[in-house]
């Protein structure tokens, strides 16, 4: 039986390890997480933060995710949405779900990640 969501993987082209760390763990404010020795000489890189965790693989044939995302819960919406958009990265705020504020933007490789806040206690 499933208990739980383990982490969600995105894919990334070979050579972006760096600007994946700026991005996720810098701006972002994820833990990079070490990587087991065998899964490590694949390259990519892993975060986590609070319950998250996020798998970036390299993918020598990449195409960014445009559609399909992690949906990714954060406190202060605006503050972080700031500090994106401070940085640089483009913003679509989106209120078509009920009860919460949202927001999407793209990696720096191109793959969607939506951001969101409850409005009301769950």
């Amino acid at each position: 039986m499933i208990t739980g969501l383990d982490h969600v993987q995105l894919a990334a082209p070979p050579g972006t390890e760096d600007a994946l760390r700026a991005y996720y763990g810098d701006l972002l404010g994820m833990t990079e997480l070490p990587k087991p020795p065998a899964l490590a000489a694949r390259g990519g890189c892993w975060f986590g933060a609070g319950t998250a965790y996020l798998h970036l693989g390299i993918d020598s044939s990449f195409r960014p995710a445009r559609k399909a995302h992690p949906g990714l819960r954060v406190t202060d919406i605006d503050a972080f949405a700031t500090r994106l958009t401070a940085a640089g990265a483009p913003l679509t705020w989106d209120d078509g779900l009920p009860g919460h504020r949202r927001f999407y933007t793209t990696d720096p490789v191109g793959n969607r990640l939506e951001f969101l806040e409850p409005t009301a206690p769950d």
